[in-house]
């Protein structure tokens, strides 16, 4: 009699694990809360689905990208990584396309074509779903036996994968199940704070600033002169703060640190030195000697950006160009290259694209992710106290997770 797996969370953890588990002979059963499987997947990458990175041919590779304990991963990147990823999508219909920083998308920019083509692998597979809500995972003897379904009673197995996602998006089902589940076996369930995450400010600026975003800015991340993390990329301007890529990669490298004690220093013009943004600066300026301050910007700055830089400057908004001292374009030059915007905190957990914190990976096997305090119990994806940086890496982790998972998971029975 074929090994019963049951399956919990529809997201690319749950559908690998589910999907893996078959092709090893178990019969499958995924239970999701939602009607459709992939809810957050369709919408990850700003709805095109950043699936993994392309630059990583290691475990060790990947690992560097993961600072919430990163090693815990290795056996499972060195089971299924990038490439398997790739070779997996493509062989189910999906072209791929490599984009800076290696990050994989489809080529078609569609996410929901990924979450198509994983639905298409479940019915290939011959995996049951069923739609519902697990209040309960059975056990028998401290052996896992089956789920306590909320509408549709119990239903038995020899293994169960918890697959339940994080805490963060709460509207596409990611409420935090798992972790209620994972305790109520006796597991330990680390602090979960956001990561990947747009951050807060109390500075004044930022909100007259609110929706202009910058493209190829630099920025740096400082706490105590000590520089925490560098970036070059996209940054938007909010009613509480910053948001866009540089800042939520960023975000990820505030683990273990007050917030507050933070400032984020933006570059907005990278690509010049000091020396040719002060002639570009002199030049715009002998264009415009007989104009007022606040009117000889606009060449160098985006329009709502130009009463910040004039009021911060210190400069007078109604001086005359030719009138400006050297000290006074120094100043200017420091805005420029140095923009402060100390941060105050974190926007809540469920706008984080991720969750870190989880189940404690002390608990779990790294090599079969199985519990090591409830047999047949195994975990696979954010559930798991794991995350790492943007770039298509929490994805992968999620893929890596849940095919260990799905491929152990079909043996359970045959330890008997």
């Amino acid at each position: 009699m074929a090994n019963h797996v049951l399956v919990i969370g529809g997201g690319p953890a749950g559908i690998l694990a589910a999907c893996t588990a078959a092709q090893n002979g178990a019969e499958v059963t995924l239970i999701e809360r939602n009607d459709k499987i992939g809810k957050k997947l369709r919408i990850t990458g700003k709805g095109r689905c950043n699936l993994t990175n392309a630059g990583c041919e290691t475990p060790r590779d990947l690992i560097e990208h993961v600072p919430g304990n990163g090693r815990f991963l290795y056996s499972a990147f060195s089971a299924f990584g990038p490439a398997d990823s790739m070779a997996l999508l493509e062989s189910l219909g999906v072209p791929l396309k490599v984009e800076r920083g290696n990050r994989v998308f489809p080529v078609s920019d569609k996410a929901q074509d990924i979450v198509d083509a994983l639905d298409r692998y479940l019915d290939q597979c011959g995996v049951s779903r069923i739609t519902g809500r697990v209040e309960q995972i059975l056990t028998d003897s401290k052996t896992v036996c089956g789920l306590k379904l909320k509408e549709q009673g119990n239903l038995y197995g020899n293994a169960v994968i918890l697959a339940t996602g994080g805490k963060s998006y709460p509207k596409t089902g990611s409420t935090g199940d798992g972790y209620r589940l994972a305790k109520q076996l006796g597991h330990t369930v680390t602090a979960l704070r956001p990561s990947l995450v747009a951050l807060e400010s109390s500075d004044p600026w930022c909100p007259k600033m609110q929706g202009l975003s910058l493209k190829n800015i630099s920025v740096r991340f400082v706490r105590n002169n000590k520089v925490l993390y560098e970036d070059f990329g996209e940054l938007l301007f909010t009613h509480f703060g910053i948001s866009g890529p540089v800042v939520l990669s960023g975000s990820a490298h505030l683990r273990n640190v007050d917030v507050k004690d933070v400032t984020v220093y933006i570059n907005w013009k990278p690509a010049l030195s000091r020396e040719k943004l002060d002639e570009r600066i002199l030049r715009d300026f002998s264009e415009n000697a007989n104009r007022d301050f606040k009117n000889s910007l606009s060449h160098l700055l985006p329009a709502k950006a130009i009463p910040v830089f004039v009021e911060r400057s210190g400069i007078p908004e109604d001086k005359k160009v030719n009138q400006i001292t050297k000290e006074e374009r120094n100043r200017l030059l420091d805005l420029f290259q140095s923009f402060a915007v100390p941060l105050s905190g974190f926007r809540p957990i469920d706008e984080a694209i991720v969750t870190a914190g989880g189940v404690s990976v002390k608990e779990v096997d790294p090599k079969t992710m199985q519990s090591k305090l409830v047999p047949g119990l195994y975990f696979a994806g954010e559930v798991l106290d794991v995350d790492a940086y943007t770039g298509g890496f929490n994805i992968q982790i999620a893929l890596s997770t849940g095919y260990l998972a799905g491929r152990n998971a079909s043996k359970t029975q045959g330890e008997e």
